[in-house]
């Protein structure tokens, strides 16, 4: 069943610009280690926090990437830019 991975968190102070630029090769980089990866959304929130909503083809998929996230070097040097985590939730889609 497909599955969206919801990760909110906040940036560095000064590292948006980097984050956003380095966004398209995390993609890239995301996609080829995890052809499970279907899309891939950066979203803002109202109070300054981010939320990277992904869309996998199944739960299993997601959490198995999200184990092994930083086995893609350009994943693991995108969080970097990542000052605090607020979690990592996965829901399944019901009906599209």
């Amino acid at each position: 069943m497909t599955t969206i991975e919801m990760a909110r968190f906040t940036v560095h102070e000064g590292a948006e610009a980097q984050l956003l630029t380095e966004r398209p090769a995390m993609v890239e980089a995301l996609h080829r280690r995890f052809p499970a990866c279907l899309a891939a959304y950066l979203t803002r929130e109202d109070d300054g926090a981010w939320l990277d909503v992904i869309l996998w083809h199944s739960r299993a998929e997601a959490e198995e990437a999200a184990r092994l996230i930083d086995s893609a070097p350009e994943c693991a040097s995108w969080f970097r830019h990542i000052a605090e985590s607020g979690g990592l939730r996965h829901v399944e889609v019901v009906v599209a």
